[in-house]
Formats: structure tokens, C-alpha cells, sequence
């Protein structure tokens, strides 16, 4: 098109030229001899401009075309100016024109087609998908009149009156004199009279009769019968590749004209119809003649380049978290050696000092009595080292020398308050000078302030135990008393009966659980002890809930409180790829206030490691099921340590001394009972614990089956209880084991009471209102015991009808789960009174975690990228490369293997942590937050497997897409997939969710990639936008002589190629639709 205008000057200085040398022809019309336009030379310079001029028409006619194109072929044509260009642009090479008008004798301009008949031939191409013999009669060929022009590779002239021009829309002018084959670098259809310009990549030369097979050569169409004149003329149509590919330039070879064919030489390579050679990549093996390139050897370097890079993240993967752990192990422990000589250097100066005074008391007694003698003017020897306090030794005892009394009693009294005694660890002048909160920057500062704290701890412990003076003055000056909120949780007549099938599983339990204590709750299997404590908790679902639960005298929801209160489940849910002093840590930051120091968070973390004993494995794994780390015991420790770096008000725990020895236990319970002494309202499920272990205990709530309780006070008056009921411990036995032996009926006590009216008897001993029901119940057993009738009740429930027990256990469920959405949904007013650290902070906090947590598991990354990079080699080699498809098949193969390798390892980031993402909520951590910083992470991989990926296929397949183009559409199916399997990874079980993210993006492909599809379901499989775009940007590549099979294929597969950014905006759509759908999933189902 830049030629445009120039050309419109040379057809002016041809019309002159023409009327010169052809004077007796109208304008543009050839006739007489041939021997009139070939005789002297300058009907080559003719033929030039004349050819010029033809193709500054033919190039005019963009315009024409352009609203055409528009409206009909908008779907695989973006810009119609440059598609011209690409296909007819001709400017460079004008030899097939010449040629042609030399052989016209300058009759070209009539025999090319006009607007009206390209119209007509496209259009009938159109409505019979291109075939073969496609085009519909008309005024030409038709039944009537069949010209030898009409024949494929011929076309014919107009009259000599006739004018033609070329911008005629409507009419297809007669065209029936003249007949001749077709110029070579043009085709002529079967079919209409006229021809048209072979485009750029088409190799159009005339073709030769076989005369065995009667066939014109390369284009395979036969000469008709009875026409001995009849000749084989250029092409005979322009369609897709697989119609007429023998017009297409080809492989091996590049066309820089419609007639011209040069072979390839070494060093390039040249695809099916190309204008020009590519050159090779360096080190690329191209010998002549190459088709493609072969870039193999690009891709195994980066396969060992990628091989090795995996293999070292395999081996050293924890070298970094494991060098970072070393440094700040060393800090810690010279932080602690450095508290430890200090405490260490502060008891022999407090020896000394002792020693100090009570010479300073001997010394006090012997000079009074010597000053209160009259003596003469001779003084006495002033003793060494004294002279401060007395006065030079040759003047006059000064006033201050009976000072000593009160120095020694000020030093008594206040052993801080002088210079020469004042080197203790966080004395007044280290509190003044030290630097304190967020001043401390530096981690051995913060660790040498943890340590002193817990050393001037330690010490002040002994001191009390000691029972020694200096311990008491010590703890009355020093120590600072560490108060939390009280929480004190009273129950009355609470019942808990299940919805559906009205099992009653809690019954008039009345008591409470009060600050500073810790109570043990025990009983026999199935006497509802953890659904007592979820009660308490007000965890409990799918029942009706009966009586009062009040929390400091108020009802109120303990829900409202769940800041500062602990929850420590049965199981031990720990981040088992985390170290001890990791999940401690993470807990704390999380859930401590917001508004402490990270000093003082630090020393309530390494408080809680020192009290559980836990020193000597803090920077061990706790270990999962695949790999080991710490001991049984030590998990449980670590389990309930995670609750009490936060610092509860109230600590309940289910059985958290289930599978723990007695030195493990006892270990335990004296870490609660410090946890006591600071007001914690402690209450704890418990199974058989040694005499020892339930001495330690200050209240005991006893259940009976059934959830009834049989006794609820201390400790130390609970034999006394049961010796009033005439159960007697016997001697050398456990209480505890006895008393739930009785309520087992494994043992019958020496008493006339029944263990089933123990529960009435406790009720009745306080004075608490019995229920109709249990007294109704407790005269059936005391009629069966005489041997009378059945338990009318127990025959009722046995002739219950099995359908209704059915139907009351589906009521049951459907009642817990509607519980568990209102109890997740609900909200609740906070009470608590402790800020913790916002959705932002616990984001930064999730983030940090997650990414220790995949550098641990960077071995299991490095299998998911070779697998990935063994993909993109066998997809790259075995799906090669088709023109005629633009790739579609080895596209599909990429996006069920990307979909598949993806979403399985998706899957990892979410269903493995099911159970500490629920305990972290039940918590009051941010689902938010865990949520995004998890997607976050996994971000890494959205833009590392397609790099891996294509660096495989894209070197062993060679498409003509660009790199970039293919690595978008990737990053946006990863993207997509992802979010697909954080989905199925929270709604399904882990089996369950490996089935289905095998199997969905092969059902989707196969669905998007069927013909008979309906649009509509077609375009709601991801899979079909993601091939959609890979296929669109291969095509874009394809232009000049493809221009026709590029139409045809995306015509076919309902593809546009101005979608592809939309492809591109629909995968995200899609993983962000799905993400939304995970995090509703993750939130709502859930247990409690």
C-alpha cells in the first residue's frame, strides 16, 4: 500500500505511452499481431509500467473489500490492510505481471476479476466449505454457455467495446472471447472466466499434462475431453492447505515471488509456504533444505541446566533455614549462658554480702563498745578499708561515723539501694539503663532479656521453696505479679439432647469451673466428658441445649471470650513441617496482644519451651506421617504449649495426658498448675491418672453414662463423699481407677447404693431440683434389681422401628450441620478485651510460615517440576507441529497434561492442612489471611511450571507462536487450574479430589473439542478458552497464502481471532471465580 500512490502515476504516464505505441487499440485493449507488442525493446519497459499500473488497481481495491472482510471474515481478520498487504503486496517482485502482460499483449486488465467476481467466488467458497468444485453458475458458464475459459486453469477477455472496471460491486461482466490458460502466478477457478493474483507464500507455476494419468500437473485437475487444443494453464484455486495445497509453496523451500522457488539454504530453514528463509538459532542443526529447525539440543541443555537445578534445591533445600536456625541458636544459647552466669555471679555476691553483714554485725558491736569508753587522745588504728565510713585516722571521729547502724539497716532493709551490692540481674539502675520493649532491636538483646526474665524466675522459685529470708524479700520486691482477665464458668441443669433422634447426652449437669484452679474431669467411655466440655465451650451442635451457662455470673456466649481461651483438642494438630519453637512462635504472634512488645512475646514462648521441657528439640521438625521428628510425648507437649503462648484465661483440654508416661505427665500438669497460679481457670479431661497425678488436680467433676454427674468439688473431699455413700477405697488402690471401675459396673461397692442412683444421690445431696424422668428411671432399675418386670422404656426402644431410627439419625446430621453454618456465620460481640494482630499482620505472619513450610518440602516441589519438564519433552516430540491444524492437537495434549500436573499438586497446598486450619480458626486467627497467603505462595508456581513447561515443549515442538505468547495463555490455565484445585482440595477428600482433578480436564477437553457441542456448554469448559487462545495466537503467524485455512479452521471450530485477550481475562476469571468458591468452602465446611 505505500506503492499506492506512486503506482497511480505511472498509469497516467502509461495512458500515454500506450496511445503512442498502441494508436490503432482502444486504451488497455490488446489485438492484431503479436509480433505489434514484441518487436523492438520497448515493449519490455511497456510491459513494466503496464504491470505497475495493474497492480497499483489491484491494490486499490482494499477499500472495496475492507467492509466486506469486516462484516464476513472479522472472526480471522483483525486488520484488513495488513492482511492485504501480507497476501498481495507484490511490490517487490512484479515479474509474474509483466510476464502476464506480455503474454496478454496487455489484455491483463480484462481478464482480471473485478470486485463483484471475487465477491462471487468467496462467497460460494464460503457457503460450501470449500469444496473442490464450489462454484454456483452464472452468466458465463452456465448450461446454455460453457466456455473453454470456464475450465479450471483458463480464463477469457471481454468484448473490445466492453469496458471493465475492476471496483464493480455488484455486476460480473461477460467475459467469452479471448479464451486462454492462465498466467502463470495466477489461478483460474472452474467455473468463472476471470483470474486472480496467486497470493504471497504460493508457489502458481503452469502446469504440465501427464499424459499417463491425463492429470495437469501439480494441480490435479484433467484437460476436458474432444478439446485437442485445450492446454494446461497456472492454478485452478486458492482454498485451505488441505484442498490445494499444491499451491502452497513448499516445505523446504521459500517462494519470494508466486513463480519463483529457491531452495533453502544451510543455515535457515523454510515452513510450508514461506515468502522467505528464517535463520537458524546458533548451534540449531539446519542443513538445505530444512523444513524447521531443529532446537532439540536447546532443550536437553535445559533439561540437564533444569535436572541439575532440581537436584541441588533436592539436596539442599533446608541448608538455608537450617544456617539461619544455627545463627539464631547461637544467639539464644549466649543469651542464656549469659543469664546463667549472671544469676550464677548474683548468688555469690549475695553470699558474700551475707557474709559481709554479719561481720559488719560483729564489727558494729565491737566499736560501740569501744567508743563508749573515756579514752585519752591516742585513738585506735583505724581498721583498713574503713576509713570511708569513720573519718581519717589522725583527725577526729567525723558525724557520720555512727552512721553504720543505719547503713546496715538500710542494707537490710533494701539490700538494691547502694552501688557496691547492686550487680543483680534486672535490679533498679539495669531497669533504668536497660533498654526495654520495642528498643530492642537486635535479636540477642531480645534473647538475653527472655533469659534473664526466666532465670530471675527460676530463682525466685527456689528462694520460695527455700523458704529463706533473702527469697522472701526478694519475691516481695522484685517480682512482678502477672494477672490475666478471670473467666469463671458456672453451669445449671444443662442438658444436651440430640435433634433428630432425642438422645439426651448431657443431663442436669450443675457446677462450675473457677480461676486459678484446675479441675479434672473423669468418667467412664460414653459419659459424654469431651461433649460436657464442648458444651462448656459452646461448641456443641446439632443439639437442643437446655439450662444456663453463665460466664462471670453473666449469660453470656463464651464465644464472645474465645480470645483469650484455649482450646487444646484430643488429637495432636500441629504443623508437623514446622519446629517446636516455629508452631509456639507463630501461635503467639497470632494471638498474643497486639500491642506487646515482640521482647516480651519472645519471653512468653521461651516461658512456655522452659516449663514443657521442650529445650532440647525446639529446633527439631515435630515430623508428619512421612517423615519422623520429635517423640509422641513431646507432640503432646507441643500441642498444649500452642495454647498456652497465648496466654488463656481459661485453658480446657481433652485428654491431654492420653499416651503420655508418668514423668511426661507429671511435667504437664506442673506447667498448668504455674499456669494456675496466674489466675487461669484450667479444666481438663483425663483417663486413669496415677494417685500422684490426681493430687495435683484441685477439683474433680465426675460423670456417670449418660452425662449425668456424680460428684463435682475438690479433690481432697472426694473420698470423704463416696466413704459417706459407704464406698470405701480399698487400700493400695487407686481412687480415681476405682470410683470409675463402679460407674463401669465392672466392680459392685460394699454399699447398698446402685451406681445408677449415684447420680441421684449427688443431686439430692445438694439440694438440686431431680428431673421427673431420671426419678421415673431410677425406680425401673430398682425394680429390675428385685427381679420384677422389664424397663418399660428399654421395651420401647427395642420394638422402635428401624425406619425411625434411620430417619432420626438423618435428622441428626442435618441438625449438626445447620448448627455448624449458624455457628460459622454467626458473630458475636467480643469481651475480651485483648486486640490482637490484624488481617495485614496475620497475612505477613502466614506468609513467612508458608514459605519455610515449601522449602521444606522443596524435594516434593522438584518431583512436580521434573515430571512437568518429562511432559513438555514427550508432548513436545510426539505431538509435532501441523500447519494444517495450527497446532490444535498438541495444544489439547498440553492443556489436559498442565491441567492435570497442576491441580494435583494444587491439591497439597490446602487438603493436607485441613485439621490446623480448623483449630487456627476455632482460635480467632484470620481464614482470610491463611487463605491468601497460601494463594500467594503458590503464585510462585503459576509463573515457574509454564517456564518449565515451555522450555521443554516450545524447543522440541517449534510452533510458530511466539514464546511469550504461549507462556501467557499458560500462566492463565495454571492460574485458573489452580484455583480449580484449591476447590476440590477443601469441599472433597484428599482420594476424592485426586479423582476428580484427573479426570475433569480430559471430560472438558473432550466436550470442547466436539463439534456437535452446543456452544453454550462449550464455553463454560475452561479447556476450550485455553486451546482457543493457543490456537489464535499460532494462527496470527500464519498469513499471505494461509489466510484462506486460517479462516476455514477457526470458522470451523467457531474460533475469533480477536479473542485472545478475552481468552486470556476468562481463565483468570475463572481461577478467581474458583478461589471465591474455595474460600466460601473453606469457611463454611468445616468441623467445629
Amino acid at each position: 500500500m505505500a506503492d499506492a500512490r506512486p503506482c497511480r502515476g505511472l498509469s497516467i504516464v502509461f495512458v500515454i505511452c500506450a496511445a503512442l505505441l498502441l494508436a490503432r487499440l482502444p486504451l488497455g485493449r490488446c489485438q492484431g499481431d503479436e509480433d505489434d507488442y514484441d518487436d523492438d525493446d520497448r515493449s519490455q519497459g511497456a510491459s513494466n509500467v503496464f504491470a505497475t499500473a495493474v497492480y497499483s488497481r489491484m491494490m486499490n481495491l482494499t477499500s472495496i473489500f475492507a467492509e466486506d472482510i469486516g462484516r464476513h471474515f472479522d472472526f480471522c481478520v483483525k486488520d484488513t490492510d495488513k492482511e492485504w498487504n501480507e497476501a498481495f503486496n507484490f511490490s517487490s517482485d512484479l515479474t509474474f505481471l509483466t510476464k502476464c502482460v506480455k503474454e496478454t499483449k496487455g489484455d491483463l486488465p480484462h481478464r482480471l476479476c473485478t470486485s463483484a467476481e471475487v465477491k462471487f467466488y468467496f462467497s460460494s467458497f464460503i457457503q460450501n466449505n470449500g469444496a473442490k468444485n464450489f462454484l454456483s453458475l452464472n452468466k458465463n458458464c452456465n448450461m446454455s454457455s460453457w466456455l473453454s475459459g470456464c475450465e479450471p486453469g483458463w480464463a477469457c477477455s471481454v468484448d473490445e467495446k466492453a469496458k471493465v472496471d475492476l471496483k464493480e460491486e455488484k455486476n460480473i461482466p461477460i467475459r467469452n472471447v479471448n479464451c486462454r490458460p492462465c498466467c502463470e502466478g495466477f489461478f483460474c477457478p472452474r467455473g468463472i472466466t476471470c483470474m486472480m493474483p496467486c497470493p504471497l507464500g504460493a508457489y502458481c507455476p503452469l502446469a504440465t499434462l501427464n499424459k499417463t494419468t491425463g492429470i495437469c500437473d501439480p494441480y490435479n485437475y484433467q484437460i476436458p475431453p474432444g478439446q485437442p487444443n485445450h492446454s494446461c494453464g497456472s492454478a485452478d484455486m486458492w482454498a485451505d492447505v488441505e484442498s490445494s495445497g499444491e499451491m502452497f509453496c513448499p516445505a523446504g523451500s521459500y517462494c519470494p515471488s508466486n513463480i519463483r522457488k529457491v531452495s533453502c539454504g544451510s543455515g535457515y530453514y523454510c515452513r510450508k509456504g514461506s515468502v522467505s528463509p528464517t535463520r537458524c538459532y546458533k548451534k540449531s542443526s539446519c542443513p538445505p533444505n530444512s523444513t524447521n529447525q531443529d532446537i532439540t539440543i536447546f532443550g536437553a541443555l535445559l533439561m540437564v541446566a533444569l535436572s541439575l537445578l532440581l537436584l541441588i534445591i533436592h539436596n539442599f533445600s533446608g541448608q538455608m533455614l537450617t544456617s539461619r536456625e544455627r545463627r539464631q541458636a547461637k544467639s539464644r544459647e549466649a543469651a542464656a549462658r549469659h543469664a546463667r552466669e549472671t544469676v550464677q555471679a548474683r548468688e555469690r555476691w549475695k553470699s558474700a554480702k551475707e557474709v559481709a553483714k554479719k561481720h559488719a554485725a560483729g564489727l558494729q558491736t565491737q566499736l560501740s563498745r569501744t567508743f563508749s569508753r573515756k579514752k585519752s587522745s591516742h585513738q585506735p588504728e583505724t581498721p583498713k578499708g574503713f576509713g570511708a565510713v569513720f573519718g581519717d585516722a589522725g583527725g577526729e571521729p567525723k558525724k557520720e561515723e555512727n552512721n553504720l547502724p543505719k547503713t546496715m539497716q538500710s542494707l537490710e532493709n533494701d539490700h538494691d539501694s547502694y552501688d557496691g551490692f547492686n550487680i543483680e540481674i534486672r535490679d533498679k539502675n539495669v531497669k533504668k539503663n536497660a533498654p526495654r520493649g520495642k528498643q530492642m532491636h537486635t535479636r540477642s538483646q531480645i534473647f538475653k532479656y527472655a533469659y534473664g526474665q526466666i532465670e530471675k524466675e527460676k530463682a525466685i522459685e527456689e528462694h520460695i521453696q527455700n523458704r529463706t529470708f533473702s527469697g522472701v524479700i526478694s519475691m516481695a520486691t522484685n517480682v512482678e505479679v502477672r494477672t490475666r482477665p478471670p473467666i469463671e464458668v458456672a453451669f445449671k441443669d444443662l442438658s444436651l439432647t440430640l435433634k433428630g433422634s432425642k438422645r439426651k447426652l448431657l443431663r442436669s449437669v450443675t457446677g462450675k469451673i473457677m480461676p486459678g484452679r484446675v479441675a479434672a474431669v473423669m468418667g467412664p467411655s460414653g459419659a459424654g466428658k469431651t461433649t460436657f466440655l464442648n458444651a462448656v465451650a459452646g461448641k456443641a451442635t446439632g443439639c437442643d441445649m437446655t439450662g444456663h451457662v453463665l460466664i462471670n455470673g453473666k449469660a453470656e456466649h463464651l464465644r464472645s471470650y474465645k480470645k483469650i481461651i484455649g482450646f487444646v483438642p484430643q488429637d495432636d494438630i500441629v504443623h508437623g513441617n514446622l519446629t517446636v519453637e516455629e508452631n509456639l512462635r507463630f501461635s503467639a504472634r497470632c494471638r498474643l496482644s497486639a500491642d506487646m512488645s515482640k521482647p516480651d512475646k519472645v519471653l512468653v514462648v521461651e516461658r512456655v519451651i522452659d516449663s514443657l521441657g521442650l529445650q532440647a528439640v525446639r529446633d527439631s521438625l515435630v515430623g508428619t506421617v512421612e517423615k519422623r521428628g520429635i517423640s509422641g510425648g513431646q507432640r503432646k507437649r507441643v500441642n498444649v504449649g500452642l495454647e498456652m503462648v497465648m496466654e488463656p484465661s481459661l485453658l480446657i483440654l481433652d485428654e491431654p495426658t492420653s499416651g503420655l508416661d508418668s514423668s511426661s505427665s507429671s511435667l504437664l500438669l506442673r506447667a498448668l498448675r504455674r499456669e494456675a497460679l496466674e489466675g487461669v481457670n484450667i479444666c481438663m479431661v483425663v483417663h486413669q491418672p496415677s494417685y500422684t497425678l490426681f493430687r495435683m488436680f484441685d477439683d474433680l467433676i465426675l460423670l456417670a453414662k449418660g452425662g449425668m454427674i456424680v460428684y463435682q468439688g475438690s479433690v481432697k473431699t472426694v473420698e470423704e463423699y463416696f466413704a459417706g455413700l459407704g464406698i470405701n477405697v480399698p487400700e493400695r488402690v487407686n481412687p480415681p481407677d476405682y470410683f470409675i471401675d463402679i460407674l463401669e459396673g465392672l466392680v459392685k461397692p460394699n454399699a447398698s447404693v446402685n451406681y445408677k442412683e449415684l447420680p441421684l444421690r449427688w443431686m439430692l445431696h445438694n439440694g438440686y431440683e431431680v428431673p421427673r424422668d431420671m426419678l421415673e428411671e431410677a425406680a425401673d432399675a430398682d425394680s429390675s434389681l428385685r427381679g420384677n418386670q422389664e424397663n418399660p422404656s428399654s421395651t420401647s426402644s427395642e420394638s422402635q422401628s428401624l425406619a425411625g431410627e434411620v430417619w432420626g439419625n438423618v435428622k441428626d446430621i442435618v441438625g449438626q450441620k445447620q448448627d455448624e453454618y449458624a455457628y460459622q456465620f454467626s458473630k458475636s460481640q467480643d469481651l475480651s478485651n485483648r486486640k490482637t494482630a490484624g488481617i495485614l499482620k496475620q497475612y505477613r505472619y502466614f506468609l513467612g510460615r508458608v514459605v519455610k513450610q515449601r522449602l521444606r518440602e522443596a524435594r516434593v516441589q522438584g518431583v512436580d517440576f521434573l515430571i512437568l519438564c518429562l511432559a513438555g519433552v514427550c508432548l513436545g516430540t510426539l505431538a509435532k507441529m501441523s500447519d494444517e491444524t495450527f497446532g490444535a492437537l498438541g495444544y489439547t495434549y498440553t492443556i489436559i497434561a498442565v491441567s492435570l500436573l497442576c491441580q494435583i499438586g494444587a491439591l497439597r497446598s490446602f487438603s493436607l492442612e485441613k485439621l490446623q486450619y480448623w483449630r487456627e480458626r476455632a482460635s480467632g486467627m484470620s481464614s482470610l489471611a491463611y487463605f491468601l497467603a497460601r494463594d500467594s505462595i503458590d503464585h510462585f508456581n503459576t509463573l515457574i511450571k509454564p517456564i518449565l513447561y515451555l522450555s521443554m515443549f516450545y524447543f522440541f515442538n517449534n510452533p510458530r507462536s511466539s514464546i511469550g505468547d504461549n507462556y501467557i495463555i499458560l500462566v492463565s490455565l495454571v492460574y485458573c487450574v489452580t484455583g480449580i484445585g484449591y476447590a476440590f482440595a477443601i469441599f472433597f477428600q484428599p482420594g476424592s479430589a485426586q479423582l476428580w482433578s484427573a479426570l475433569l480436564p480430559v471430560v472438558l477437553t473432550l466436550i470442547a473439542t466436539q463439534q456437535n457441542t452446543s456452544k453454550l456448554i462449550a464455553d463454560l469448559c475452561y479447556t476450550k478458552w485455553a486451546l482457543e487462545a493457543f490456537v489464535i495466537a499460532n494462527a496470527e503467524r500464519y498469513s499471505g497464502v494461509w489466510l484462506i485455512t486460517r479462516c476455514g479452521s477457526l470458522t470451523n471450530n467457531d474460533y475469533d481471532i480477536a479473542e485472545w485477550n478475552l481468552c486470556i481475562l476468562i481463565l483468570i476469571l475463572y481461577g478467581l471465580v474458583f478461589r471465591c468458591i474455595a474460600f466460601f468452602c473453606m469457611v463454611a465446611f468445616q468441623k467445629n
